[in-house]
């Protein structure tokens, strides 16, 4: 039956190889069950159903992935996309965690109808490359200081916005070792970093004190706090159509960037540089979305780490079936879950910040006209604290300095109507 579902011979790959490579991907992007819990429970999610929701979201995500589209490429809640649920939509906007689920769920439908329709290409390729490494490299720095923020490495000063805090305290001390262990382990070539350091963290935590030990298996908490609560009454305002399509927009290239890279490494491209099956691959993961907001958690999107299976040697979606299972028996840790204090996750999301950050190498530095609407979207995004706002003043910068340099030929359209469009909701609201 495995055979004829994924074709593992005509893949050139076996059972075992896949389950190694499905564990390595696991182990790789373990983290979120940690960190999407706690970051959502700031936006006034129960904790315990919001793990829940993860670990469902990214199974099911898996499993579409893995039978419908047989790539070896793995969902979950997506980095930066829960930052931007918890702290523009929620904290920011003032809207209801509820309504910014239903902006995830309208959103999920948009996906899936660009990706059935097969226009998704025509967005992604209007959007200038350089705006794209910017809003990632934006949203990295976004993640950096959220999580410097929870470690009490960044505070508030009244003289100059932001200043330093106390890095002797127990929580700087730890979420410093966090970091530092991972990128010595990550140098060394431990597939596990990141999930090991945020359990030593917490380990030290318990053992100092600071942390209540809670246990590590039970049966899994409730869901019933977050399912089926998205409140659809708001997303058509025009100010919640704006979050709808930021939502929208940083999953399609979260995803296109993921599929490409994935598909380099694995060799999955064909001789055009297309990747087959794409409509299947992107009709997995808006479903994964739409299911996800459904369970209450913000967008789920393929992730980057699932290079680490393919380089372990995924070559079929039983690899991602096998990730997908994981997260199932993931559910049954929630004491865990419970347990590890926002330090233990700093470090996670420096690391993240650094990994974000790295496509900038292939920004055209030597083109101002390219280069420094990247710089306003990498500044404005984490001091605006709002991932919203540093895209809308890219795309706008973008334009203007297009225009004012006589370079109104690399405008697309879609880059006007953006700019227009982003324009008109900081002059309406």
């Amino acid at each position: 039956m495995l055979e004829r579902l994924f074709k593992l011979k005509e893949n050139q790959t076996n059972i075992k190889q896949e389950m190694v490579a499905g564990l390595t991907t696991f182990l790789t992007m373990a983290y979120i069950i940690f960190i999407n819990p706690k970051m959502l429970a700031d936006a006034g999610m129960d904790h315990g159903a919001v793990f829940v929701a993860t670990c469902l979201a990214a199974a099911i995500g898996c499993l579409i992935m893995g039978v419908v589209a047989n790539y070896p490429i793995a969902l979950a809640p997506g980095m930066g996309l829960n930052a931007f649920f918890t702290y523009t939509v929620v904290g920011e906007m003032g809207y209801s965690w509820e309504t910014a689920l239903g902006a995830v769920f309208l959103s999920g439908i948009c996906f899936l109808i660009l990706s059935l329709v097969k226009i998704r290409e025509w967005v992604v390729n209007s959007i200038p490359m350089s705006l794209r490494l910017g809003i990632a490299a934006g949203i990295g720095l976004f993640l950096a200081l959220i999580g410097l923020k929870s470690a009490g490495i960044v505070v508030a000063s009244p003289a100059t916005l932001v200043t330093m805090g106390d890095i002797t305290a127990f929580p700087a001390v730890m979420a410093m070792l966090g970091f530092f262990l991972i990128i010595a382990m990550v140098h060394r070539g431990m597939k596990s970093a990141v999930i090991v350091s945020i359990l030593a963290v917490t380990l030290l935590g318990v053992v100092f004190g600071d942390v209540q030990y809670q246990g590590v298996v039970s049966l899994p908490p409730s869901v019933m706090p977050t399912f089926m609560k998205m409140d659809l009454s708001n997303v058509l305002e025009i100010s919640m159509l704006s979050v709808v399509f930021a939502f929208l927009f940083v999953d399609l290239f979260d995803t296109s960037g993921t599929l490409v890279a994935v598909a380099q490494r694995g060799g999955f491209l064909d001789d055009k540089g297309r990747l087959p099956r794409l409509n299947r691959a992107l009709t997995a993961d808006s479903t994964a979305t739409i299911t996800g907001a459904m369970l209450g958690t913000s967008t789920t999107t393929s992730y980057i780490e699932s290079t680490a299976g393919v380089s372990a040697g995924g070559r079929t979606g039983l690899t991602a079936v096998v990730v997908g299972i994981l997260f199932l028996l993931a559910l049954f840790i929630s004491p865990l879950a419970g347990m590890v204090p926002a330090y233990a996750t700093a470090g996670t999301l420096f690391y993240v910040a650094i990994l974000m950050m790295s496509g900038l190498m292939h920004v055209a530095w030597e083109d101002l006209t390219e280069a420094a609407p990247v710089v306003v979207v990498c500044i404005l995004m984490p001091l605006t604290f709002s991932i919203a706002t540093g895209i809308a003043l890219g795309f706008i910068s973008y334009a203007v300095i297009k225009l004012m340099s006589g370079r109104y030929k690399d405008l697309s359209v879609g880059v006007v109507i953006l700019a227009v469009l982003f324009i008109g909701k900081f002059m309406y609201g």
